[in-house]
């Protein structure tokens, strides 16, 4: 058993199974270990929308909780509603060089996350970016740069959408010239996510961490992808899925089981709840 006081777990390939959705045993054990005190933190990449109705089924009751979004661009309160506590955003001159560089580049497109909204610079929403959106629970929006120009809302992050092929070219390609300038991650093989310079879901688990004065050996952390890795180094105790990557598994503390086979469950109830 582990001493700790702060979960974080990552949803995609973590939390949730492969038909996205939350196995009822990961549930049990999550609320149980909520009922004996330990503070549970969704750590994701998904936008406002797509964490929602999860947060709900885990049915957290306590008077304030949290949720790290936007891969630590946003960090949100959760207290009957949803309140965003600190940011990191994209200027517009940034996502002016990010949308530059898809030049030789129409069948990739740049998307943008903004609260709760899914925006696209393109004319069109193709077939990908509409199935991507369709995962967070929204619709993408077709925009122009005139309109994030003088947009209301922050930008938190950027995801260069597209073939696996094309995206590792154009990965190659700028992935080494956006590193001066933004912090970069291929979270999956369709998407290539860029966020502001040094921003990961480790910077917003140590903002959280230290508003709430939890140490860093205070906190257990479980993912799967390359964007969970920055995580995984900054908690005490890491694990990673049984499906996670090689780079993953090789960093973590330890390995649970798989997404399907309620591999958070596990971990918690060995690790934490000592049954």
């Amino acid at each position: 058993m582990i001493m700790v006081k702060l979960i974080a777990i990552d949803m995609d390939g973590t939390l949730l199974n492969s038909q996205k959705e939350i196995p009822q045993e990961n549930i049990a054990v999550i609320q149980e270990a909520a009922r004996f005190g330990y503070k549970i933190v969704l750590c994701t990449g998904r936008m406002q929308t797509g964490v929602e109705p999860y947060f709900e089924q885990l049915g957290l009751a306590a008077e304030q909780e949290y949720a790290i979004l936007n891969n630590g661009c946003s960090l949100h309160t959760i207290n009957g509603d949803w309140q965003l506590l600190t940011y990191h955003d994209l200027n517009f001159n940034g996502v002016s060089y990010l949308y530059d560089l898809l030049e030789g580049y129409p069948e990739i497109d740049l998307t943008l996350t903004a609260d709760r909204d899914y925006l696209v610079l393109a004319d069109q929403v193709s077939e990908l970016v509409a199935y991507d959106a369709s995962l967070v629970f929204t619709r993408a929006q077709a925009v122009g740069l005139n309109d994030i120009k003088y947009a209301a809302k922050p930008i938190f992050q950027a995801m260069y959408l597209g073939e696996s092929d094309r995206l590792d070219a154009f990965q190659q390609k700028f992935e080494g010239k956006l590193a001066g300038k933004f912090a970069t991650v291929r979270s999956q093989p369709y998407i290539f996510e860029v966020m502001p310079q040094g921003i990961t879901k480790a910077t917003g688990l140590k903002e959280l961490a230290q508003k709430l004065n939890i140490a860093r050996t205070d906190i257990m952390a479980i993912g799967d992808a390359l964007n969970d890795l920055e995580m995984l180094k900054a908690a005490g105790f890491s694990v990673a899925m049984g499906n996670a990557s090689p780079e993953v598994k090789a960093a973590a503390d330890l390995v649970t089981g798989s997404n399907d086979d309620a591999g958070v469950a596990q971990a918690i109830a060995k690790y934490v709840l000592n049954k």
